[in-house]
């Protein structure tokens, strides 16, 4: 097999449509989003932030385990979403409970399993949303499978799997490039860089120009943008989604973002950076830059973004109401979703926690 390698090379730059400052920046190779389609966007990431923000604060109230906020990566959380088909499938990590929102779950399911009630609070294949991966990389394998499946059916179907860039330190990572690009899978590979993996800075997982030359020696190409920019992440995760339903196969973006709160809430992030490269990133911010772009456009106005903090707002009340919502769990569902027909092991545990809890019940 042959490859012009020219074809697999990311851009020299981030490809940006809207810059930091809100204005507007013609790319010949891109295609700007029409402006309804980032109203929709904007929408989109105004209830995205709250929703990050209200997650955090149910962990503070103690109502959550732990939260690993998206807040800051908003643009790259919606986008992941929106240039999905219903159809297609999304696969997260933990930090991407906005995606997975935003591709339909409802919140409050999806943040059970940060609260302990289920292993996943939701049924994937109702959106076509796999479970939140929280071991690193993991999930990519698995994104590849389903894409290949889905060749081999000759459905339409697209898988959008997201990664950190701690994730591309992993083996998975590795392994499910090499995958998709065997069998041509029609699978986008989507690498938020936060610029951290936890407290390790970019600089100590890799020496490659970009994550996205990763794909390189797989025969994947790859392409790189501003993940603040929502524009830019619609123009290049639609036409990498577009490529791979016709038979392209697969492609790996990454997208240069930042975490602006800490790794989760177990996380000191002033350990390891400081207040001035925060402030910096705060400057570069996805939804102040869409908004100044459409209010100079003569696009956004005081009754969208009244009608825009409004549905923030119920999202957020939703969220608050299903969390407090105390959930008596029952103790045979130890039992009950382990295997289809339950081993003689299990039915022998099963009846001894039910004997157990009938004696209990009886001294009471």
């Amino acid at each position: 097999m042959t490859r012009d390698p020219s074809h697999l090379l990311p851009s020299a730059e981030p490809i940006t449509l809207v810059d930091a400052n809100g204005q507007a920046v013609d790319d010949p190779d891109q295609k700007r989003p029409d402006d309804s389609t980032l109203l929709r966007a904007l929408r989109a990431m105004i209830v995205a932030r709250r929703l990050n923000d209200q997650a955090y604060a149910l962990v503070r109230q103690g109502r959550l385990a732990v939260y690993p906020s998206s807040h800051g990566q908003e643009a790259c959380q919606v986008a992941a979403a929106q240039v999905l088909a219903a159809d297609d499938w999304l696969f997260p990590t933990y930090r991407d409970t906005a995606a997975v929102a935003e591709k339909g779950v409802d919140p409050v399911e999806a943040l059970s399993l940060l609260k302990g009630d289920w292993h996943c609070g939701y049924d994937p294949y109702e959106d076509h949303v796999a479970p939140h991966a929280t071991p690193l990389a993991t999930q990519l394998p698995h994104a590849v499978g389903v894409a290949v499946a889905a060749r081999l059916k000759q459905e339409p179907t697209v898988v959008l799997a997201m990664c950190g860039d701690g994730g591309t330190s992993e083996g998975d990572f590795h392994e499910a490039l090499n995958f998709a690009a065997v069998f041509q899978a029609p699978v986008v590979f989507f690498v938020q860089n936060n610029k951290y993996a936890i407290s390790v800075p970019l600089s100590r997982q890799t020496a490659a120009p970009t994550l996205a030359h990763k794909g390189i020696g797989y025969g994947v190409p790859g392409e790189q943008v501003d993940g603040n920019d929502i524009a830019a992440l619609l123009a290049v995760l639609g036409a990498a989604v577009d490529r791979a339903r016709d038979g392209g196969g697969p492609q790996l973006v990454e997208a240069h973002t930042y975490r602006m709160q800490a790794h989760t809430n177990a996380d000191d992030a002033q350990r390891y950076r400081d207040d001035a490269e925060v402030a910096e990133w705060a400057h570069r911010d996805p939804i102040t830059r869409l908004e100044t772009y459409l209010r100079d456009r003569g696009v956004l106005t005081a009754e969208h973004t009244t009608q825009f903090t409004a549905d923030a707002e119920r999202v957020a009340d939703h969220l608050r109401a299903g969390i407090n919502r105390d959930v008596e769990p029952n103790p045979a569902d130890l039992f009950g979703y382990v295997y289809a027909t339950p081993t003689t092991q299990l039915r022998e545990q099963a009846a001894m926690v039910a004997d157990e809890l009938a004696r209990e019940g009886a001294t009471r």
